[in-house]
């Protein structure tokens, strides 16, 4: 697997976590790329099911190494394989994921004609897939009507960078530029990995159709504690990093990231509450309403007012299922 330009060079990275249900598939799409890697290194961050036993059983061949690490999450794993990989490109890949074959050669083109500041990362649409692998959804990305490629930091703050890492392929010297993942993450450790490239002034590139497929599941980092925690810490890292610009007329906490994360905070107490847990509906509505202050006045009286009633479950679940009162009030 060598390419002739070093670089062009791609690493393939996999973290692994008790993936025994899905690797040898994600590994598979690796190995059917029309672009194949320079280097696949898949990393067991401690694993306690049998998945290392089902890599070692593949690196019989010598495109695959498997490497190994106590616990840290997928960013501290991620940051592993890059320090043992050397190719000029990084493409991730989560364990649950798939790539579709041309998704490498797809990726790569962006840096081969790229005009302008340097090159930070590409990235692509990808599909929807549930726990079973069935479609959920198509171009997922292109639903969402956010800014592609990424260009202004407001439109940044206000909606979420919408990047899955296992549709993107960075440049290791803009990764290495801006120190890597935050370790100290595991949820949105993407977002604040690519908005740190944004401000460090390199560029990206957007290849607007599906080349990989996205397993969002109930088993998924995205629902845990540590990913409620890693939350809260991405929240306070926004709000130290964007003081106001009054120069500009951007107040990024009041008009930006308050009302983000208060409506993220409530989509998490819906899904909540579709599964009883009255702790967490109680735990999400305190997070929102810690955000409250920092809105416009109007606003700021509006949600002291309706936050507090989701407090108590039974009257919260009646007020999330009034889809009328849901629109006036979070907008």
């Amino acid at each position: 697997m060598t390419n002739t330009n070093s670089d062009l060079s791609i690493v393939a990275i996999i973290p692994l976590y008790n993936g025994a249900r899905w690797i040898e598939q994600s590994i598979g799409s690796v190995l059917s790329q029309t672009l194949p890697p320079d280097e696949l290194v898949v990393i067991d961050d401690g694993s306690t099911d049998d998945s290392p036993a089902i890599v070692e059983k593949l690196t019989q061949s010598p495109r695959i190494k498997l490497l190994r690490k106590p616990n840290g999450g997928q960013s501290s794993a991620r940051n592993f394989g890059v320090a043992h990989s050397k190719s000029a490109l990084v493409a991730l890949l989560d364990q649950d994921d798939i790539w579709y074959p041309h998704h490498l050669e797809a990726l790569v083109e962006a840096f081969k004609h790229h005009k302008g500041p340097p090159l930070g990362w590409a990235y692509s649409d990808f599909d929807d897939i549930d726990i079973d692998g069935k479609t959920v959804s198509r171009a997922y990305v292109s639903c969402s009507q956010l800014e592609n490629p990424k260009r202004h930091l407001a439109a940044i703050l206000r909606r979420g960078i919408i990047i899955q890492p296992s549709a993107t392929l960075i440049s290791r010297t803009a990764f290495e530029a801006v120190g890597a993942f935050d370790e100290r993450l595991c949820g949105y450790e993407d977002d604040d990995l690519f908005l740190r490239m944004f401000r460090a002034g390199f560029d990206n590139a957007y290849i607007p159709y599906s080349t990989s497929q996205w397993r969002i599941h109930a088993f998924s980092c995205g629902a845990s504690d540590r990913h409620d925690d890693s939350l809260r810490l991405y929240i306070s890292k926004l709000l130290d990093s964007f003081p106001d610009d009054a120069w500009r007329g951007h107040y990024y906490a009041r008009d930006l990231i308050a009302p983000r994360f208060i409506n993220i905070w409530i989509q998490m107490y819906v899904r909540a509450s579709r599964y009883k847990n009255h702790a967490k509906m109680r735990e999400y509505v305190n997070d929102a309403l810690a955000l409250v202050p920092l809105l416009r006045p109007r606003r700021r009286l509006l949600y002291s007012l309706a936050l507090p009633l989701l407090r108590f479950p039974f009257l919260g679940k009646a007020i999330i299922g009034t889809r009328h009162f849901v629109r006036r009030i979070w907008r």
